[in-house]
């Protein structure tokens, strides 16, 4: 009779394909573009190695199952007992919760954050106090050159409006919709992405227009030409883009900045 795998290996075999099944996950995300949209570039080394090195782990520690196994059945080994540590929950259901979630994170792709997220985590407060760190940047020869990033680095220096009253600007964003501002202005915006996305905060700036704002849906990516005039906004002077064009475009593959 052909010898079955005893119920003793289900435990073992679930931690070894969990494990199998995150290292899977890991590499997907890097290898699809998508971790991107998770985590700084900084550390993409570390997530790949990781995921390399569960999926070693998973193959080493099959091997030392299919080998104990033929030890048993053979009749040189007399038992073959499942490892067993300290879990706050009953066998197999810490693996079982790790497994559904690794699989949700091979079918259900990240989701960008958008404009509700960006009001949610204070994006009026961050256009005028941003947490972007002044030794990190360096500035354009040309104003029109500068990213939505680089103006808010610029602010960050020297927040006084005034100084960049006149000055070319062109920049790309997403479209909000602050309910407190008036129909003839939006924030244009980028989430700026520290560590990992959970750390992600929006900045942006004001964008004064010639027609009504519900031209640009929230949400809308767009690129903005024009220059940069001092608002009175919400009983605040903030450096507002004076918009001469506004064009639609298409999200960017990468919609965050490090």
């Amino acid at each position: 009779m052909k010898s079955r795998l005893p119920r003793t290996l289900f435990l073992p075999l679930l931690d070894i394909f969990t494990l199998g099944v995150w290292g899977i996950v890991l590499l997907k995300y890097w290898q699809s573009g998508e971790l991107n949209l998770l985590i700084h570039p900084h550390y993409f080394g570390l997530i790949v190695a990781t995921g390399l090195a569960l999926l070693s782990i998973a193959a080493w520690k099959m091997l030392w199952l299919l080998k104990r196994w033929r030890q048993q059945t053979s009749g040189k080994s007399a038992t073959m007992s499942a490892i067993q540590h300290l879990s706050l929950f009953p066998p197999g259901w810490s693996s079982s919760l790790l497994l559904s979630i690794a699989i949700l994170g091979l079918i259900v792709k990240p989701k960008v954050f958008a404009s509700d997220t960006a009001i949610q985590r204070g994006i009026m407060e961050s256009v005028t106090v941003t947490r972007l760190q002044p030794q990190a940047f360096t500035p354009q020869s040309k104003p029109e050159e500068r990213s939505l990033i680089d103006w808010v680095r610029t602010l960050n220096i020297y927040p006084e409006p005034d100084s960049y009253t006149g000055q070319p600007v062109k920049v790309t964003g997403f479209v909000i919709h602050p309910p407190k501002l008036s129909s003839k202005y939006l924030l244009i915006s980028r989430f700026i992405i520290t560590c990992c996305a959970a750390d992600a905060y929006p900045v942006g700036l004001p964008v004064k227009l010639k027609v009504n704002k519900d031209k640009y849906p929230v949400d809308t990516w767009i690129e903005v030409e024009g220059k940069m005039i001092t608002e009175n906004l919400e009983g605040e002077r903030q450096l507002t883009i004076e918009a001469s064009s506004v064009t639609k475009i298409d999200k960017p593959d990468n919609p965050y900045n490090y």
